[in-house]
């Protein structure tokens, strides 16, 4: 059966309709995909003392992040600009991170406790993990006695430690495949509220700590 003159003349016009009609319900019920425990985005903050060395020219760096729950693994994506060009760098999920929420310092701060090697990746470029990530990330070690542990925080790492030498750096960090990185460059900061980081989107604030939902 055809469809009435106006829409088999103007398929768009029925759709684009729709589509305003959807938009203007989620509009009206901001926290319906904040509150979604499938789906998450933030964004990652840079290494303060290292920003010299890491951005071009004019430009500020830029890392963004947004993770998939799915089955049977998650979808992270983290998108780079603003970079120097030819910078290469090393992604790890850790258990901490050295920035408290509002950017300031973890005082007395020591380790990143737990880390996993999760990736390799170009200035300005982006990459896609697909993994266990969201509210289950976990690694344990019997022999060392380490518990069962979450890495809920996404960093990366210079890859190479001339990088970073022109800001001050002068040593290395075990954060590549050959154990001889550079510096922290990004990093997540943790939540206010719950303290956990990010790859935790269904927190369980009953508890003192707050504990993620698996």
């Amino acid at each position: 059966m055809p469809l009435p003159a106006p829409f088999s003349r103007r398929p768009g016009t029925w759709w684009c309709l729709a589509a305003a009609v959807i938009l203007a319900v989620l509009l009206m019920q901001p926290d319906l995909a904040s509150s979604s425990p499938v789906v998450g985005q933030f964004l990652l903050f840079p290494n303060a003392k290292f920003l010299p060395c890491l951005a071009a020219p004019g430009q500020t760096p830029t890392a963004v992040v947004q993770v998939v729950k799915g089955d049977p693994n998650d979808t992270l994506t983290l998108s780079t600009k603003g970079f120097k060009p030819g910078v290469n760098f090393d992604v790890f999920t850790v258990e901490r991170s050295p920035q408290q929420a509002n950017g300031s310092p973890v005082p007395g701060f020591t380790n990143f406790g737990l880390a996993w090697y999760q990736s390799d990746l170009q200035a300005n470029s982006s990459v896609v993990l697909k993994t266990i990530l969201v509210n289950q990330i976990f690694g344990f070690d019997p022999d060392a006695s380490l518990s069962p542990t979450n890495t809920f925080h996404l960093g990366f790492w210079f890859n190479s430690p001339a990088d970073a030498a022109p800001c001050g750096f002068n040593g290395v960090t075990p954060f590549n495949g050959d154990h001889n990185a550079g510096p922290l460059a990004f990093i997540s900061r943790p939540n206010a509220t719950t303290g956990l980081g990010p790859l935790c989107l269904d927190p369980d604030t009953s508890t003192s700590p707050a504990h993620c939902n698996a």
